[in-house]
């Protein structure tokens, strides 16, 4: 079983470049009609590299933790209060605080347009730490359990052999 983590990912390019258009001037794209146009092309390819890997057997969940804007003004506060949090703060976080309607409509149409069943979202109230934490750990568990995972089983010859090795690691001299 192979676990990849990806923070952020290639939904990045739906997301801030679709609040932040003027992004899209330093890329070397194929040519689109309109905006929707690209947003539509690209959740498309997002669900399509989904589905190969689901279809050459990785898993795929996708968390969306979801705080709100209250707490992110409370989180920003800490940020510049508390000294062992000085580095977590970045002062374009205000101005991008400022789009926050534009960030959440993005958001929505991102999972809405790439959550299916082979890779749906899960949108994980985030307010609270602990619960966040908490909730994200039972979805995996629970997807783990569900592969119904075993250890790799050892040959009958390398088995008829255990006493052997067993003995030859008590006799070792140390």
């Amino acid at each position: 079983c192979l676990m990849a983590i990806f923070n952020r990912s290639y939904y990045e390019e739906g997301l801030v470049v679709r609040v932040h258009p003027k992004f899209l001037g330093s890329q070397n794209l194929l040519p689109y009609k309109s905006l929707e146009d690209l947003w539509e092309r690209r959740y498309r390819e997002i669900r399509t590299f989904e589905k190969t890997l689901v279809d050459s057997g990785t898993s795929v969940l996708k968390f969306y933790l979801h705080i709100s804007r209250t707490e992110q003004r409370k989180r920003l506060l800490e940020r510049l209060q508390e000294p062992s949090k000085h580095w977590k703060f970045n002062p374009g976080d205000l101005e991008e605080r400022k789009l926050w309607p534009k960030y959440i409509e993005a958001f929505e149409d991102a999972i809405s347009n790439t959550s299916t069943s082979e890779a749906p979202w899960y949108v994980i109230p985030a307010d609270d730490k602990w619960y966040a934490r908490e909730a994200v750990a039972d979805l995996i568990a629970a997807h783990l359990d569900s592969l119904d995972l075993e250890f790799p089983a050892v040959s009958k010859e390398i088995l008829s052999q255990f006493d052997d090795f067993s003995k030859a690691l008590r006799d070792e001299k140390d």
